[in-house]
């Protein structure tokens, strides 16, 4: 009797781990199923903007959004990216809208800035599948204007801004809104201006340069050939950085205070801080001797005379502005041998002097910058019809670019767009931001 009865609890046990096992295979492979989340799309996953697989549609569609908050007005940049494989993004599209004035002038009121923030968010969203609208990145990097403001009244904006960007349905994080240092400004004007050219699509493929004249900053970004430049360069002016599966090591460097309006107050005596009931009348000798008028410079109006006549104007123009740049800027060996391009108040004399057609661009040398200044400092006189400050600037320009180590016979291409795309940090900053997302 005692078998059959073993047997039987044998049989039962058997068929009771039968039944678990069943149990649990089935509800491992269902109840995930049933309840599991869809994944999150990450920036650069294989997903079309339309939100169909790569695999299935052809290239797929990475979307970024950067607001460049000036010193004059926000701009909006809104860059559509054709990604294909592992080469390189090609830019399918770009919408752009501009507001004024600047985000600096709410700096007394924050809430205020607002309305101008939602229109340009409102524009984002238009022109963006909402399928994507989560792994689109949105990113606020701020310029000159706040740079000037007391720290406190930036942050309230920065923080305002913030609290915009959290409250869209874009992907925003920690770092979405900052204040842009000149580094990072000429790095990603280099980006944009490589990417555009073609210099970025390959390790082997040969990169162009870069020089930026704004109003209170000048940068000088290239690339290096030689090993000796990166050893013998100021430590700080070295910097790596990965793009598009690719390391890429650059001379760059931000000269805060020579861009030319800066450099412009400084050429004709005065100091860039307003002044405390001190004297804003400035005298010159690269004004002309009869010239007298009223210049306007960080919401500080100056009163700007010429001298009497007395020694040619072009030399002691030059002598007063190679006093203003001794010793302040490092000159970049191999930078006389690299194709650099030439941007901002570069390209805008060139197009005072006819050199360049405004919109098409053009090319212009250190020699054609010197050339002009004599001419136009030996002819000075009171006209309507060109600004007092011409003969000032090309001498500031010429002796700049010689003091940066460019000899008189370089020649420097001078483009506003390169295949239509505006040649501005944006993009570059947008494609930096990305490779970062895919980092983390």
């Amino acid at each position: 009797m005692k078998r059959p009865k073993l047997a039987g609890v044998f049989l039962f046990v058997c068929c009771l781990l039968t039944y678990l096992m069943f149990v649990k295979r089935h509800y491992g492979v269902s109840k995930p199923e049933a309840y599991r989340l869809p994944p999150q799309r990450r920036p650069g996953s294989d997903q079309t903007g339309d939100g169909h697989s790569a695999s299935a549609a052809g290239p797929s569609f990475q979307y970024g959004i950067m607001f460049d908050a000036g010193s004059t007005g926000t701009r909006v940049h809104i860059f559509k990216f054709q990604i294909e494989n592992q080469e390189a993004p090609k830019l399918a599209q770009e919408t752009f809208r501009a507001i004024k004035p600047g985000l600096s002038a709410y700096a007394d009121d924050p809430q205020k800035c607002t309305s101008g923030i939602v229109e340009l968010l409102e524009v984002a969203k238009s022109s963006i599948p909402p399928s994507v609208w989560n792994s689109t990145p949105v990113v606020l990097k701020a310029t000159a204007g706040l740079r000037l403001l007391p720290g406190e009244k930036a942050d309230h904006l920065l923080d305002r801004v913030r609290a915009l960007f959290l409250e869209s349905p874009f992907l925003s994080r920690d770092d979405s809104v900052s204040i842009m240092d000149g580094t990072d400004e000429g790095i990603s004007a280099w980006i944009t201006v490589n990417f555009l050219t073609g210099g970025l699509h390959s390790a082997d493929s040969p990169t162009v340069g870069m020089l930026d004249l704004g109003g209170g900053s000048t940068q000088i970004t290239f690339s290096p050939q030689d090993e000796k430049t990166i050893q013998t360069s100021p430590i700080d002016y070295i910097r790596s950085f990965q793009m598009f599966n690719n390391t890429h090591t650059v001379y760059t460097h931000s000269y805060l205070g020579l861009g030319l309006m800066s450099a412009r107050l400084a050429v004709l005596g005065g100091v860039d801080s307003s002044p405390l009931g001190g004297s804003t009348e400035l005298v010159s000798p690269c004004l002309a001797p009869e010239y007298s008028g009223r210049w306007e410079h960080n919401d500080v109006v100056y009163t700007v005379k010429g001298q009497k006549a007395g020694e040619p104007v072009y030399e002691a123009c030059l002598t007063k502005v190679e006093k203003v740049l001794y010793r302040k800027v490092t000159k970049a060996a191999e930078a006389a041998d690299m194709d650099f391009y030439a941007f901002s108040y570069y390209y805008d004399r060139a197009v005072d002097l006819g050199v360049i057609e405004e919109k098409k661009g053009g090319t212009i040398t250190v020699t054609d910058y010197m050339d002009a200044a004599k001419r136009v400092c030996s002819s000075l006189s009171v006209s309507p019809l060109q600004s007092p400050f011409l003969c000032l600037d090309l001498v500031y320009i010429s002796v700049l670019l010689q003091e940066l180590g460019f000899p008189p016979h370089k020649q420097f291409k001078l483009a506003r767009t390169i295949n239509q795309v505006e040649t501005s940090w944006a993009l570059g900053a947008t494609f930096h931001y990305i490779q970062s997302l895919k980092r983390h």
